[in-house]
């Protein structure tokens, strides 16, 4: 058996209701591209969950989710706004920029949450057709730190954005770590707060592979469905990731699974928050620990349990909790930890 570390939620399998679902599912012929009746159950639980003046696209991953909304509501002359710890300027290896054709402007911030303050010092040249105009603000929930927006942040933004004619899109690979930390309902800090298109994330959550785009305004909507098939992500058999879906959504089971990973990043805060060496960088609010360990020490230490070096030059590394962590897992881990410092 595979030892678990604490790389990535994207390391653990499949939880045990959504493989079920899988197999349930892979009985005889069906619609493809989603007109299955699988599919068809996911949506309306969607709709259950925000509303049904919403528009569902299922795709592959999260980059594509995240391609198909932000492609949907630019144009090539415009700019995204985000902040440079967010997955679509570090880690999607230039795809909303090779797709939208949009200028994507990072914005540093010491947490990985924006700001209206520090959205302000972009928000110039409208009108100026030798500037790139600002279209959308992205934003991560919970964000690439760990860290979440409040509601009130939330809606903060979406006003400052419609205020000038702008989107607000937000990318919720890890979505339901954020609802489980905030103890709101989901809509308090999308439809409510105003944001335009929401990627719900799946595959970090116990999914095998699948995410949601969902615009919360039909009309922004109307081409999507031509976006998605030209960025290669529309499924034939789309009956494997609607009931993945639909498994999640019943019982509240996308909740169950992040409050798990949740509550074991707060039990591996409290194990190592008082180790002389380990200096916690970040507010634990949703599903991992990021800390600076001595530089020294961490080849031995991913050795025993893997993890990924965060800053290379700073010793910062991210320790990330799964539906599957264990308890024994933490305490093993923490007693490597202590044992090799």
């Amino acid at each position: 058996m595979n030892k678990r570390g604490f790389a990535s939620d994207n390391f653990s399998g499949v939880l045990p209701e959504v493989m079920e679902a899988i197999q349930e599912a892979n009985n005889g012929h069906v619609m493809a591209y989603g007109g299955d009746t699988y599919t068809a159950s996911a949506i309306k639980k969607f709709e259950a969950l925000f509303g049904e003046n919403i528009d569902v696209y299922f795709a592959f991953n999260g980059t594509g989710a995240n391609v198909i909304g932000l492609s949907t509501l630019t144009q090539s002359y415009h700019s995204i706004i985000c902040p440079a710890t967010a997955h679509i300027q570090v880690d999607e290896c230039g795809a909303p920029d090779k797709f939208t054709g949009c200028k994507v402007i990072p914005i540093e911030c010491a947490d990985g949450k924006l700001t209206p303050e520090l959205i302000q010092s972009q928000l110039h040249g409208f009108g100026f057709e030798h500037h790139s105009q600002p279209k959308v603000i992205s934003i991560t929930q919970s964000t690439e730190l760990g860290t979440v927006y409040s509601p009130e942040e939330v809606k903060a933004i979406c006003d400052l954005a419609h205020e000038n004619n702008m989107y607000v899109h937000m990318d919720g690979a890890r979505l339901a770590n954020a609802v489980v930390s905030l103890n709101v309902d989901v809509k308090e800090f999308t439809t409510k707060a105003g944001v335009d298109v929401l990627s719900f994330g799946g595959t970090k959550n116990g999914m095998m592979l699948g995410e949601a785009v969902i615009f919360f305004n039909p009309q922004l909507s109307l081409e999507a469905k031509y976006v998605r098939k030209q960025s290669m992500q529309l499924c034939s058999k789309m009956r494997f990731i609607g009931a993945q879906f639909d498994a999640m959504l019943t019982n509240n089971l996308w909740l169950k699974a992040a409050s798990h990973s949740n509550k074991m990043a707060k039990l591996l805060e409290s194990e190592v928050q008082n180790i002389k060496q380990v200096k916690i960088t970040q507010k634990v609010q949703s599903n991992g620990v990021w800390a600076i360990i001595p530089k020294d020490k961490i080849e031995k230490l991913q050795e025993k349990y893997f993890f990924w070096v965060w800053g290379e030059h700073t010793g910062e590394v991210r320790w990330l909790c799964s539906f599957d962590t264990t308890e024994e897992d933490i305490h093993g881990f923490v007693a490597q930890l202590k044992a090799i410092l």
